[in-house]
């Protein structure tokens, strides 16, 4: 892992978003889900809530599985974090857990979901709310593709329709609109 490490704005928020790792342009910018990727993410986000980046990272805590970069892989993209990495990581997660109690959870991409909740494949998860137990309460799990331009999942059937189903139940959680409905 390459540092410094990476975090979002200390926000007071009800909302989780959880990544896999920096990038390689997040540490010299200051904040995760800073680039490419993240203009993704951030246009999922306004669509489902009408929050633009700015808005988003006021009302949303940032954290990741793990806080450093973990260096490319030399067959191509970012290396992604071993099991003694995100061990060595886990105590930061789990205090934001316990700190923060989220009622919403928003797992981006197979490391994060893997995280909290067992699967196979992406179509069995994303557009699913899935109540989980996280640091001793019940929270609902939303898990989203990865924004990555890499990635085609989330641009061509089933992805699509499965990411708008998250996205609907985004928009209309009770940790964004402050309802009950969720």
């Amino acid at each position: 892992m390459i540092p410094p490490v990476v975090v979002g704005n200390a926000v007071q928020s009800r909302i989780l978003l959880v990544g896999q790792a920096p990038g390689i342009k997040e540490p010299v910018l200051g904040r995760p889900f800073a680039w490419t990727a993240g203009k993704t993410l951030f246009r999922w986000i306004e669509r489902a809530t009408g929050w633009n980046e700015a808005e988003a990272r006021d009302r949303i805590y940032f954290a990741a599985v793990c806080r450093c970069f973990p260096g490319k892989n030399p067959k191509g993209g970012d290396r992604v974090p071993d099991a003694e990495e995100i061990k060595n990581c886990s105590r930061w997660l789990n205090a934001e857990i316990q700190l923060l109690e989220p009622d919403l959870i928003l797992a981006v991409g197979k490391l994060a979901i893997t995280q909290f909740h067992p699967f196979d494949k992406l179509v069995e998860v994303v557009g699913q709310l899935i109540p989980i137990d996280a640091g001793g309460r019940t929270v609902d799990l939303l898990p989203l593709p990865h924004p990555s331009g890499a990635s085609t999942w989330h641009r061509m059937e089933p992805g699509l329709t499965l990411l708008a189903q998250a996205l609907e139940k985004l928009g209309t959680h009770r940790a964004i609109n402050g309802t009950d409905a969720g």
